[in-house]
């Protein structure tokens, strides 16, 4: 085990390596780019690195340090999700204190001041168990504006044994200050090749469904080993019936009432794109209950339509397949965009936006969602 084991991102553990060789691991790093690329799992390996009794070339992985550095970062991890559950504020920061290797992440929406502190306390007396302490602060853009000159302190003077890791999205979400302390190692999505490998190995997907699930997992090494592409199809339908029925595909049931746009090519509107006289009312309104029936996870269903909208403008844009997610609905996708038009996908686009807004509020999504639908029916589209 060691460095050759991180899939990915070469050149990110390449800089790591170098400066492990060279000896000039400096005391505070930040690991900037998307989720689930292995910012983390490059932290560990350096943690360990740091603290292995047979470090040449690489990290053993097998000394006692190098155990000890993995099942601290396991309970570290365990730790933050189990103080996320508790709901009173005081008990939640309680972390462990203790460990050398720590692993700090937000609660709720923030890393309190109280996490900081409770570095700061640690941070400057000797480690325990290891010869090196570290400390991994992952979403360090989400540290709250009371702790950050807490956090710049100790960047600006870090003790000697201990080495601090930030982790963040876009390093540019950090203050200036913070950047300026830091050496930075720069993180991109993972190559496609690398996580057809993973999906086919790991998650055990079908050849003929390779393509589209490295399209869902977007770089993101996490995402190919979560993903559940049965369950993603599930979450997927009822945006697709919500898309037909819009469309006017399906069989529109008889007597159905709803709103009727212009025909189109009418003399009111020679420019509107071809579309049938009437959507189907019942698929969109049947769509929108399933698409709201789990307040908990709303904000994920979003992201599949956002996924869609985005496919839909790109088809619009090029005749090409190159950046569409959803490579499974190709036909469907240009059907859809030319009986909704840009106009109509720009009003969806406007309305998902709305409802992400105002997820957090007691609103009913539902009822948002139907009105969507009604107001991209009526729209009149230039062409």
């Amino acid at each position: 085990m060691g460095f050759s084991e991180f899939l990915g991102n070469s050149k990110a553990m390449a800089g790591v390596r170098g400066m492990l060789t060279a000896g000039r691991v400096p005391g505070a790093l930040l690991f900037a780019g998307p989720a689930g690329v292995g910012k983390k799992t490059l932290a560990l390996m350096l943690a360990k690195a740091l603290n292995c009794e047979r470090l040449k070339d690489d990290f053993c992985g097998k000394c006692a340090p190098c155990r000890k550095a993995e099942e601290m970062f396991v309970a570290a991890r365990e730790d933050a999700a189990r103080r996320r559950e508790i709901k009173d504020s005081a008990r939640r920061v309680e972390g462990l204190v203790y460990f050398d290797l720590q692993l700090i992440e937000p609660i709720t929406r923030y890393i309190l001041i109280e996490q900081i502190r409770q570095v700061r306390n640690v941070a400057y007396t000797r480690p325990f168990e290891l010869e090196r302490r570290v400390f991994i602060i992952d979403q360090a853009q989400a540290v709250h504006w009371q702790a950050v000159d807490l956090l710049l302190k100790m960047l600006e003077e870090p003790p000697e044994t201990t080495t601090f890791i930030l982790a963040c999205p876009n390093a540019h979400e950090l203050r200036p200050t913070i950047r300026s302390r830091c050496n930075r190692v720069q993180f991109v999505p993972v190559e496609d090749s690398v996580i057809e490998r993973i999906l086919e190995e790991q998650a055990r997907l079908p050849r003929a469904q390779l393509p589209l699930g490295v399209r869902l997992a977007s770089g993101s090494i996490a995402k190919a080993k979560t993903l559940d592409l049965a369950e993603f199809e599930r979450r997927r339908r009822p945006w697709l019936d919500y898309l037909d029925g819009l469309a006017g595909q399906g069989e529109v049931p008889r007597g159905q009432r709803g709103p009727s746009p212009v025909r189109s090519g009418s003399p009111d509107n020679p420019n509107r794109p071809n579309r049938p006289n009437w959507p189907n009312w019942t698929m969109v309104f049947d769509s929108t209950k399933a698409l709201t029936e789990n307040r908990e996870s709303f904000e994920e269903t979003l992201s599949i339509g956002y996924a869609l909208l985005r496919d839909l403008v790109h088809v619009m844009e090029t005749p090409e397949d190159a950046q569409v997610v959803n490579l499974d609905l190709a036909p469907r996708l240009k059907a859809w965009a030319s009986k909704l038009g840009r106009a109509g996908i720009e009003r969806l686009k406007s309305g998902l936006d709305q409802a992400y807004r105002l997820q957090v509020r007691n609103v009913n999504q539902q009822l948002g969602l139907d009105a969507l639908a009604i107001e991209v029916s009526m729209r009149q589209d230039p062409a």
